[in-house]
């Protein structure tokens, strides 16, 4: 199938449709095919996403940020093939259903920043092949106790998430390259940060730092810390 705002990655036989910046209200009505692998919808004013999103069962790559939702429909949980990316940022999000994650195990990127979420659900520790997360500008206060089951994380972004305390379930991503915590309350960094022996930059500017013991060995293994 060939219409406008689709296009077709002949090498890898990708069916992709593009309705990037299409000034839309509405949904596009492109839920009977369902072969498709990747849908851009992204920077519309798309207020509502149909139950029939759940009929996707073949997206790899998902792209919703830049839009105006509120809320999103428990079908998205269906959508267990995600893989590549789910950008769900600068949108008006309150929440996420706790069955939002729960099957998305193959899910390497996700971007949930620049919404209103209040805490990630628990479910969000079954993404357990997610190698990067951006949750900035939400106030979130705490990361759920599954959030340490993220053992495949290499980059963590939670600027500006209303954190007072650095999140313990941090701990237990040993896999860390990049951790950005610039812009929240936080005054103590805990003396086991050194123990993520792959952290290459530490951000804790705009935060209230008034303890932080590790942060000499951190520099002598050539960790970039920002103060």
């Amino acid at each position: 199938m060939t219409k406008a705002g689709e296009t077709q990655n002949a090498s890898a036989a990708t069916v992709e449709l593009n309705f990037w910046r299409k000034n839309l209200s509405t949904f596009p009505g492109i839920f009977r095919h369902t072969e498709l692998e990747v849908l851009n919808v992204s920077e519309n004013q798309l207020t509502l996403i149909p139950d029939d999103i759940g009929n996707l069962t073949n997206l790899r790559n998902l792209d919703l940020g830049h839009n105006q939702l509120t809320d999103l429909p428990e079908s998205m949980g269906r959508l267990v093939h995600l893989s590549d990316y789910l950008y769900l940022h600068d949108n008006r999000l309150t929440c996420l259903a706790e069955s939002l994650f729960a099957g998305m195990h193959r899910l390497r990127y996700l971007n949930v920043s620049d919404n209103q979420l209040a805490e990630l659900p628990a479910s969000i520790g079954n993404l357990v092949s997610l190698e990067e997360l951006h949750a900035d500008n939400n106030p979130l206060r705490r990361l759920p106790e599954s959030f340490a089951r993220l053992t495949a994380l290499r980059e963590l972004r939670l600027r500006s998430a209303g954190l007072s305390e650095f999140p313990p379930e941090i701990r237990s991503l040993q896999r860390l390259n990049i951790l950005d915590l610039r812009g929240n309350g936080l005054a103590m960094v805990p003396s086991w940060i050194h123990e993520l022996t792959e952290l290459v930059k530490l951000d804790l500017r705009w935060n209230k730092i008034v303890r932080f013991d590790a942060m000499e060995a951190l520099k002598a293994r050539s960790c970039r810390v920002l103060l």
